[in-house]
């Protein structure tokens, strides 16, 4: 079988930390026999090359200064920002579009497979057409989002939904989002976690923290500093968690970064008898690791930001839950399709600083409850995030438009 993957970012180089589930996802595509080519953008210029031994295919849009629209942050965050940068997306699509027929001409592939449809599925089109080649549309949400600010993009996505074989969608949540738009089947595909370690490694985190004895309960939380990951709401959960039991560390930058060190800074002045917030910067791969391991709880305080985004799947979720440690999160978007309330972990009404910090308390203090959810995360994650499961799936999809 062969697969073209279309999608709007790629590894650019092997160090390189973009979409690591997307990479992840073609690896084990690959493994699985399966005959796999990408076909992303160029980054300022960047020609086609190997990643892991398989074949990105870079189209190039505009001049190599001008090719920044995707990579490093979203094309729709960026053209917020640099208004101008739309002006791109015209010859991004009918660059990625006769580029698509190219390879398609060449490859042959059995089924296109197009992340983020908008603007994907167009690019796909003409080689679907052509060619007479299966079409898979693979939604993550934020495409969806873009049809409360640009109300042309509705009939566009619903076109494009019309022409595929397949839909697949990373949540319930975008799921719903979906049909809401056209009636058609969605198939649930979510990721799997991009760790390296094995079962074993993953029960004894499990029970080195379902015991681990430190001088403070440690809240750790690692992401963007973004509007949508809810960390104001976080910060204002310290005033109402005992300065001597607990601390809250949080990993990352962001735009937001500044603002919530201010915050922080108030909160304390304010309730200098709450936890302390400690704001770690980026880290290293083994840096953050270490956090993992100090750390007695991971908490996702998302919510429905102001521009109705949220957490389409929460990978980091499952990825913390690989590392044994019990979560708190927000019941958003498609946070609860990873943590079930009081299986594989705690959830709470987003923007309430005083739920997140009486689920911290609970955590802290009953010991017996965090081995349960930590069992439950276990559970969780082989009934629904192995990578073996997502791949016998989405390949059992494709024979079955194959045939079709």
């Amino acid at each position: 079988m062969k697969v073209l993957v279309i999608g709007s970012v790629y590894p650019r180089f092997h160090e390189d930390a973009e979409v690591p589930w997307l990479r992840t996802s073609v690896a084990h595509l690959r493994q699985a026999g399966v005959e796999i080519q990408v076909l992303a953008p160029a980054y300022k210029g960047l020609k086609s090359h190997e990643i892991d031994g398989v074949k990105v295919n870079r189209f190039r849009y505009a001049p190599a200064s001008w090719e920044i629209l995707t990579h490093e942050e979203g094309a729709p965050s960026k053209m917020a920002s640099k208004p101008w940068l739309q002006l791109l997306a015209i010859p991004y699509i009918i660059s990625g579009f006769f580029r698509c027929i190219k390879i398609c001409r060449k490859f042959r592939p059995d089924v296109i497979h197009a992340h983020w449809p908008f603007p994907h599925a167009y690019i796909a089109l003409g080689a679907t057409k052509l060619f007479r080649i299966p079409l898979v549309l693979n939604f993550h949400g934020a495409e969806l989002l873009l049809i409360r600010k640009k109300k042309w993009v509705k009939p566009l996505l619903k076109f494009a939904i019309g022409q595929a074989q397949a839909v697949f969608a990373n949540s319930s949540f975008t799921a719903g989002k979906i049909k809401a738009l056209r009636n058609v089947d969605v198939e649930w595909s979510p990721y799997g976690t991009t760790l390296e370690k094995g079962g074993n490694a993953r029960g004894e985190a499990n029970a080195l923290v379902a015991h681990k004895v430190t001088d403070k309960f440690k809240i750790l939380f690692v992401g963007r500093h973004i509007e949508r990951k809810g960390i104001c709401y976080l910060i204002e959960a310290a005033k109402y968690l005992p300065r001597d039991k607990f601390e809250i560390r949080i990993v990352g930058v962001g735009d937001l970064t500044e603002k919530l060190k201010e915050l922080a800074q108030q909160a304390s002045a304010a309730a200098p008898e709450g936890a302390e917030i400690i704001f770690t910067g980026k880290l290293s791969p083994e840096a953050l690791t270490n956090e993992y391991k100090n750390a007695n709880v991971f908490t996702l305080p998302a919510i429905v930001d102001s521009k109705g985004d949220t957490e389409g799947l929460g990978v980091v979720l499952i990825e913390a839950m690989e590392l044994g440690l019990p979560i708190v999160a927000s019941d958003v978007g498609g946070i609860p399709d990873v943590v079930v309330d009081g299986e594989s972990g705690i959830l709470v009404p987003e923007k309430d600083p005083q739920a997140l910090a009486n689920a911290f308390k609970r955590l802290e203090s009953d010991p017996a409850l965090v081995q349960q959810l930590l069992e439950g995360s276990q559970k969780r994650i082989r009934d629904c995030f192995t990578w073996d499961g997502i791949i016998e799936r989405q390949i059992a999809s494709y024979k079955k438009i194959i045939r079709k």
